[in-house]
């Protein structure tokens, strides 16, 4: 009989620690449903339709209209090459130079590892309007400084167009992209090193491991967890890149600098074709969804 009455009040035990967790969760439940998966709804069911969201207007039932017409869109298609461009580039670069920096400062003084830490992370926290504002005069035809640094320095004979240039303006905005990308992921890498079990780095080290072997064999494995999430995180903000283009180019010259988040932007605020803007982002949540399965799949085999 004792033990039926306390099986009962662990039950209603469970059941009021149960009830107590999830009305704590529930504001931020209200706030992730009501702003991320009712929106996500309504953009999969208007991308079916002529939608302008106008009050004068009426959506109109197409089917998969809007998605047939991105295929054949020119400038959609320049926007998609573009961002796949920017997340080959971007994605790798990003990843080796956030672990080469952090290999290289993790055994520095604490002091001199805090500061740098602070430093490389100052772009990641920066409003991305300051940064492009600096970067706006960095590029600056007439007395931009890498104008005159390449004029000082030999390397170019006139001023050079960086952000007018469609030889130029898409590099330029990867290395811009970079640099606002390298902080959290070195960060990250710290921290995950200082995790690596000092007692196998220790044993390999008496056995006479060099340095690659000690970082191949021993440190790699244990930050390859960190490693896949800095590559899903660094590819979904690579594939959204929208501020640096809103703020700098326009998708200009010439659509050279387009993404597909920009485009969506265009097309949806702009052009007020809702139907049409919500079709590319189902297409662009899909490419994402995929690379990011792929990659989980590549990690947990290997």
């Amino acid at each position: 009989m004792l033990k039926v009455g306390e099986t009962q009040r662990s039950r209603a035990l469970a059941r009021r620690e149960t009830f107590s967790a999830y009305m704590f969760l529930l504001p931020s439940l209200v706030f992730f449903i009501g702003f991320v998966i009712i929106p996500m709804v309504l953009c999969v069911y208007t991308s079916f339709f002529d939608s302008t969201m106008g009050k004068n207007t009426q959506d109109v039932f197409i089917g998969l209209a809007n998605y047939k017409e991105l295929w054949q869109d020119p400038i959609f298609l320049k926007a998609l090459k573009n961002t796949i461009i920017i997340v080959v580039v971007s994605v790798p670069v990003v990843c080796v130079f956030s672990l080469w920096v952090s290999s290289t400062i993790y055994n520095l003084r604490e002091s001199v590892l805090s500061a740098l830490r602070v430093i490389f992370y100052l772009p990641v926290v920066t409003g991305s309007v300051a940064v492009t504002v600096v970067w706006k005069w960095m590029y600056n035809y007439y007395y931009g400084i890498f104008n005159y640094l390449g004029k000082e320095m030999g390397l170019i004979e006139k001023n050079i167009n960086w952000l007018g240039d469609t030889r130029f303006a898409l590099a330029c905005i990867i290395l811009i992209l970079l640099t606002t990308s390298v902080g959290q992921p070195i960060v990250l890498y710290v921290s995950a090193l200082g995790n690596v079990d000092q007692s196998l780095v220790e044993a390999a080290e008496v056995d006479g491991a060099t340095k690659m072997q000690l970082f191949w064999k021993i440190k790699w494995p244990q930050i390859k967890p960190t490693t896949l999430y800095i590559l899903v995180i660094t590819t979904i903000n690579s594939f959204q890149c929208f501020a640096l283009i809103q703020l700098l180019t326009s998708g200009g010259p010439n659509h050279a600098t387009d993404t597909v988040m920009y485009y969506i932007y265009y097309m949806a605020f702009k052009m007020f074709r809702y139907g049409y803007g919500n079709a590319m982002g189902v297409v662009l949540a899909i490419f994402i969804a995929i690379l990011s399965a792929i990659q989980f799949r590549v990690a947990r085999e290997r």
